[in-house]
């Protein structure tokens, strides 16, 4: 799956944080998996690996994990 194909996920705030879009969308389990993937360097954010839990994804950024992406929208 490319960030063309990802899926929206709307979130109610201006920015989330990395670990915490990871288990929003069901790329990882808790937040010791959302950890785990982030330190193995699987994880990308907006096609940049990003090794930051704590990073701030914002409407119109694009994460994927293994494959699968999600594109962040706002609920407006």
């Amino acid at each position: 799956m490319s960030a063309t194909d990802a899926f929206d996920l709307e979130i109610r705030d201006e920015s989330i944080r990395l670990g915490q879009l990871l288990k929003l969308a069901n790329l990882a389990e808790d937040g010791i998996h959302a950890k785990e993937l982030i330190a193995e360097g699987i994880v990308t954010l907006n096609g940049q690996v990003e090794t930051r839990r704590g990073a701030q994804v914002r409407p119109g950024d694009v994460v994927c994990v293994e494959g699968e992406c999600v594109k962040v929208a706002s609920r407006a």
